[in-house]
């Protein structure tokens, strides 16, 4: 699988939306306005991860920390890590983050990993050019992602900046176990 090469990680830094992913137990099924936010923590190498999702007006979300998987090498294979549940964080979960394409003004990223069991695309606004979401697309097909199984998000009204907005205390993602 093709990965981005040296990627700028300073550059990389700040608001995604996601525009499609392929469905997940670890995302709510009717979630909008998903978006996730990267801070490059102060030793430079690893990366505060804030995802959040609002259903029924109400916000959910999940910290996490990523790294490179491999520092010594120029690929863009991350690792992230979430402790679960997001209420109570006990058990840490770690995947890949493999970011397979990103353009030359860092605007638009399209992200997997080796499984192919998950596939995001990522946008810096809320929504994104056809032509550009189809390009995205096909390289996710040439990777071998089935993208029949990619699911447009939804961003039918921008939510509030601060995290001062009404939270679901993490039921979003008990209901998520069991494919709500």
């Amino acid at each position: 699988m093709k990965v981005v090469r040296n990627l700028d990680l300073e550059r990389y830094m700040g608001r995604w939306y996601e525009i499609a992913c392929f469905p997940s137990t670890f995302q709510p099924k009717t979630g909008t306005n998903t978006r996730a936010t990267y801070t490059l923590n102060p030793d430079g190498a690893t990366v505060k991860v804030l995802n959040e999702t609002w259903t029924d007006g109400r916000r959910g979300h999940i910290e996490g920390t990523a790294w490179r998987a491999d520092p010594a090498s120029d690929e863009a294979k991350l690792k992230v890590r979430f402790f679960v549940p997001p209420f109570l964080p006990v058990f840490p979960v770690t995947g890949d983050y493999w970011v397979l394409h990103v353009d030359a003004d860092y605007q638009y990223a399209l992200v997997g990993q080796p499984s192919l069991k998950y596939l995001w695309i990522l946008c810096r606004q809320p929504q994104m050019d056809e032509a550009v979401y189809n390009e995205l697309v096909e390289r996710a097909r040439e990777e071998g992602y089935d993208v029949t199984k990619l699911r447009k998000t939804a961003h039918p009204d921008p939510p509030p900046e601060s995290e001062q907005t009404p939270r679901d205390g993490g039921l979003w993602w008990i209901k998520s176990i069991f494919g709500k």
